[in-house]
């Protein structure tokens, strides 16, 4: 896979985690279902709630209170939160799993010498659970969460420090998502934001701004690559 004549150095791929990198609705969902059957309530289908990962726990809750036919406060979601997190925990990542082709293309950038960050909107604590636990951890230069910084995504700030962090130049970046907050921060950014099709988002992948969408990972170095000299010979123009 590694093609030396397109190399990336100097180069810093910045990752979404839920729903880029990994599958993580079936223990996120798992977990949220015991929350559900705890207040009585029947499990949500994967299928009715998955889109809504991206949404975090609130997310989470309310589409399934709603599905119910009930109407959660946000007193009370702050009141299931700790428990749901306690579940989430102890499973974090016991279904979840890189998505096909993901830990290939991540080793072909690194081999063509690009930096690459995680930047999430997940508590950063939870994200490097689930990165040990998935054994990805080493692959990356930098990990910023929801929590890492007062702000999260769409501001632009989680993003650039997650660049900063890892080694890396703004104006040599690009961003790797599947939904709004991650094409809202680069675009604050001023950085280029592939999507992949497949990920969590309540709306079409296609109305959300990207640059590029794309539907695998087998297409991911070719379209930075593409992104990459595209930038380079924007500048050289000026």
């Amino acid at each position: 896979m590694h093609d030396p004549s397109k190399p990336l150095t100097g180069w810093t791929i910045a990752f979404d985690l839920d729903g880029t990198l990994v599958e993580t609705a079936p223990d996120l969902v798992g977990a949220l279902n015991v929350v559900l059957v705890e207040q009585g309530m029947t499990p949500a289908p994967m299928t009715a709630v998955r889109q809504l990962v991206g949404h975090g726990v609130r997310g989470l809750l309310t589409r399934a209170y709603a599905m119910a036919g009930l109407t959660i406060t946000e007193t009370r979601i702050d009141e299931l939160r700790p428990r749901f997190i306690e579940i989430y925990r102890a499973r974090i990542a016991e279904e979840s799993r890189p998505y096909p082709g993901c830990l290939e293309s991540l080793a072909d950038l690194r081999a063509r010498g690009a930096r690459l960050a995680v930047c999430t909107n997940k508590p950063e604590g939870l994200a490097r659970q689930l990165l040990d636990g998935l054994d990805m951890t080493g692959l990356f230069d930098a990990i910023i969460g929801g929590d890492t910084l007062p702000v999260q995504k769409p501001d632009p700030a989680p993003l650039l420090a997650a660049v900063a962090r890892a080694g890396g130049d703004p104006a040599r970046a690009i961003m790797v998502g599947d939904a709004s907050p991650d094409v809202g921060a680069a675009k604050a950014a001023g950085m280029p934001c592939i999507l992949f099709s497949f990920g969590y988002n309540d709306l079409p992948v296609g109305e959300l701004g990207g640059d590029v969408v794309i539907d695998r990972y087998g297409q991911l170095t070719a379209t930075i690559s593409d992104l990459a000299a595209s930038c380079r010979a924007a500048a050289e123009s000026l």
